[in-house]
């Protein structure tokens, strides 16, 4: 038995999707001159421009968002190299599976010479025990392995997978690029020729609500012509009821998560309002915990503005007690408010690097016994001892304050604050 169906023994073309398939399929390209987007590697002279053309064959790891033409890449250097494609999905298989095909792709090498070319959809979501069962071929050659991923292949992907293939980054589609897909698919008859006349407004409203994603913009298209069909009138309304609600790239738990707060810490931090509100905003509407982001919000008072306004954690405490008093929607507020106010307010992050310094010295120094004049002498032997003697009354005696030492002794004189000393307070 093999794994391998007939038409992955051809060396053909791919048999066209049928006249039902969705037009996202349909309109997948056939050729690399058909190919839109990514002209940064495969582009004259850039990194996969040989490997696109059949010219040079090596495994890939291609790391980009969704509908950034990961699949279509890795169909058409199949075709173009005259290898056999394997399409093979890591959410529906395991590794009795991916055993199956490695040996059958082991087989067709030595009994044929034709080498396969096996693409692995969301391998980021195979453990590392089913990712290990892939090394032996891709290392014998046995197989040229394609990966796709949406997330970073650095915590997804086994280090000696990733030492055997080359990483490369895809980008979204710009604008342009998806309207240029959408024209095509207008124009073309294995998509809508004839069916459907649109502006060129239309399709940028399509696109710019895609975020880059092509089959989403197509997926809308098809929707809209659908519309148009049951006797709608090709208007804005049409248009923004086949996009529906825009759904944002966003994953709690992954890397999209860590970029837009780390966008949004950092606007905050260079005081500017506007964008902390835009990566705010593109938060709470990708649906993020808002309770997470009031405790950020609090560690940007502490962490950024710090000693310049000791009020900014106030408000923050505040929008996060308001935000979970209201929740969503309500409380949405709460955290813009607390947020601009953190971007408008004066920076100062004194404490945070004291603290960096402290607990360097913590790590570092040896833990000595606190100075015996800095102890409470609360029984009769520890007074004897020696417990709180030459201690002295800052309030009572200002000299103390620099005559008398309060670090041990290795570390006497050691400064964290580099700001000038505040004056000693005044006797009262």
């Amino acid at each position: 038995m093999t794994l391998f169906p007939d038409s992955h023994r051809a060396h053909g073309p791919d048999p066209s999707p049928p006249a039902d398939a969705p037009l996202a399929d349909r309109m997948r390209p056939r050729t690399i001159e058909e190919y839109v987007g990514q002209t940064h590697l495969v582009g004259p002279g850039r990194l996969l421009f040989g490997v696109a053309r059949g010219e040079r064959v090596q495994s890939l790891i291609l790391w980009g968002p969704p509908g950034s033409g990961k699949t279509t890449l890795a169909r058409l250097v199949a075709r173009a190299s005259r290898m056999r494609f394997v399409p093979y999905s890591a959410v529906l298989s395991g590794i009795k599976e991916i055993r199956h095909v490695m040996a059958d792709s082991e087989r067709e090498r030595r009994a044929s010479g034709h080498r396969t070319l096996l693409f692995v959809d969301e391998i980021h979501r195979f453990n590392k025990a089913q990712q290990d069962a892939f090394l032996p071929y891709v290392e014998r050659g046995d197989v040229t392995l394609i990966g796709a991923t949406t997330e970073n292949p650095s915590f997804e992907v086994i280090g000696a997978l990733l030492s055997r293939c080359r990483t490369v980054m895809l980008e979204p589609l710009a604008p342009r690029e998806v309207v240029e897909l959408l024209q095509r698919a207008l124009a073309d008859e294995r998509g809508l020729a004839g069916r459907l006349d649109v502006s060129r407004e239309h399709l940028e409203r399509i696109a710019h609500a895609s975020d880059g994603d092509a089959r989403r913009a197509l997926t809308a298209l098809e929707t809209l012509a659908a519309l148009v069909a049951e006797g709608g009138t090709l208007a804005p309304e049409l248009v923004d009821e086949a996009l529906q609600r825009k759904t944002l790239l966003y994953d709690k738990s992954g890397e999209e998560h860590f970029n837009l707060i780390s966008a949004l810490h950092k606007s905050v931090r260079n005081s500017d309002a506007d964008a902390a509100l835009y990566w705010l905003a593109r938060m709470m509407a990708a649906g993020e915990d808002g309770r997470y982001l009031a405790r950020r919000l609090v560690r940007m008072a502490l962490e950024d503005v710090g000693s310049a306004d000791p009020g900014a954690l106030r408000v923050a405490l505040d929008a996060a007690q308001a935000f979970e008093r209201l929740g969503y929607p309500e409380g949405k507020l709460a955290l813009v408010h607390a947020a601009v106010y953190l971007a408008r307010a004066k920076k100062s992050n004194e404490l945070y690097v004291a603290l960096g310094r402290a607990e360097a010295d913590v790590e570092r120094s040896m833990a000595e016994p606190v100075p015996l004049h800095l102890r409470n002498a609360v029984t009769p032997l520890m007074r004897a001892t020696g417990y709180g003697e030459g201690y002295r009354y800052v309030h009572a005696d200002p000299a103390a304050r620099e005559e008398m030492t309060c670090l041990p002794g290795s570390l006497a004189g050691r400064m964290y604050f580099e700001a000038p000393r505040r004056p000693a307070p005044e006797s009262p």
